[in-house]
């Protein structure tokens, strides 16, 4: 996760990690209100106020290293270091406490100070790692109780609520800052598309129209350089109109793929909004789509016009590809097949295969051909 916002970007989880510091503090200050009141009946006074020295000595080693505003800086062995010696430094309480506290349920050395590991690991690696700390140091605590009490029982559903509750914080935190980020990128790189989408239009379009105009008015050869003007001027209008592709969630934006196959002979019908997949399964639809148009090019006749529908159906999207052409008389296609002359076919159906999906060919003699793609999301 560290990676995702750089290594010396603000954790988005920071406000956490000072929150588990203070927790720190205040527990800490707490354990020395809890000696004071009852160093004078244990039974080694002398481990319990070093006990307590050492308790300081990590707070201040924690606070040093969790107000560190990257990420990277707070280890992932410091914090699961700091679960073991909270429960290191609560297992001493045996040693210190008598009988008789023990068994008036007083507290412990460490008293509240442990909290501060599951919420410190709940900071560093979620719900799941508060969780797994609080379970921890309940154990602990029952090792030090020598026994498995009501008590222990309700700090152990405290700590391991608290490692939950503060693991859910910060993963929704860095999840949220995330998305952000993403937000952002797009928008700066849509700001810096339309500005070049105004400046293109100011030149290259405008003489790529002219071009598109006069040379149908002369016809003849101008009339096939004007043909070819015009696809140009459709595919860059195209390619400046159409939002980023890339993601750094590793998806791409199938729509703004797909868009920029149009053309004079092709229109592309899309959503409104963004289609996501993953990159290798968009660079295949494309692929495939590139195909079929191939075919229409080759076998569908001069005149012909394509058509290239992309639905968003949740569970899988759908591509239809269509043409007005001669369409497939029956019997060719398989003709074609014992002839070994379904190379491009083939390679279509491969790719979708691959990608979990299917294909179907519908088409008949004057009616064209429609291919119609299915492929799942995931």
């Amino acid at each position: 996760m560290s990676r995702r916002f750089g290594p010396t970007a603000r954790e988005p989880a920071t406000p956490l990690w000072w929150g588990t510091i203070g927790l720190r503090v205040l527990t800490l200050l707490f354990a020395y209100g809890a000696v004071i009141v009852h160093s004078a009946g244990y039974e080694r006074p002398w481990l319990a106020w070093t006990v307590l020295g050492a308790m300081t000595l990590w707070t201040v080693a924690t606070a040093a290293v969790y107000a560190r505003e990257a990420l990277r800086w707070r280890w992932r062995w410091f914090v699961l270091a700091d679960v073991l010696v909270t429960c290191v430094l609560m297992l001493t309480s045996p040693l210190i406490l008598t009988d008789a506290q023990n068994a008036a349920v007083a507290p412990l050395i460490t008293t509240v100070w442990v909290a501060g590991a599951p919420v410190a690991a709940g900071t560093r690696f979620g719900g799941v790692g508060g969780v797994t700390a609080g379970l921890v140091v309940a154990a602990a605590t029952g090792l030090a109780r020598e026994g498995f009490t009501l008590d222990v029982a309700r700090d152990g559903v405290l700590l391991v609520a608290s490692g939950l509750l503060i693991g859910m914080s910060a993963s929704t935190a860095r999840k949220s800052a995330a998305v952000l980020a993403e937000a952002l990128r797009t928008e700066a790189a849509t700001t810096e598309r339309e500005r070049l989408a105004r400046d293109i239009h100011d030149s290259v379009l405008q003489v790529l129209a002219r071009v598109r105009r006069r040379g149908g008015e002369l016809g003849g050869e101008a009339a096939e350089l004007a043909e070819l003007a015009g696809e140009q001027e459709i595919a860059l209008r195209a390619l400046v109109t159409t939002g980023p592709k890339g993601h750094s969630t590793g998806e791409t934006d199938l729509r703004a793929a797909l868009q920029l196959l149009a053309s004079s002979k092709v229109q592309v019908a899309t959503p409104a909004g963004e289609v996501n997949l993953p990159s290798g399964t968009t660079s295949e639809l494309v692929a495939v789509v590139r195909e079929a148009l191939s075919n229409v090019d080759k076998h569908a006749g001069a005149a012909a016009k394509a058509w290239v529908l992309l639905e968003d159906v949740g569970g899988e999207v759908v591509v239809t590809v269509r043409d007005d052409g001669e369409g497939i008389a029956e019997g060719r296609l398989a003709d074609a097949v014992t002839e070994g002359r379904m190379g491009v076919v083939r390679s279509m159906r491969g790719r979708v295969r691959e990608l979990g999906g299917t294909i179907a060919l519908d088409t008949a003699p004057g009616q064209g051909t429609e291919w119609e793609i299915r492929v799942p999301r995931t």
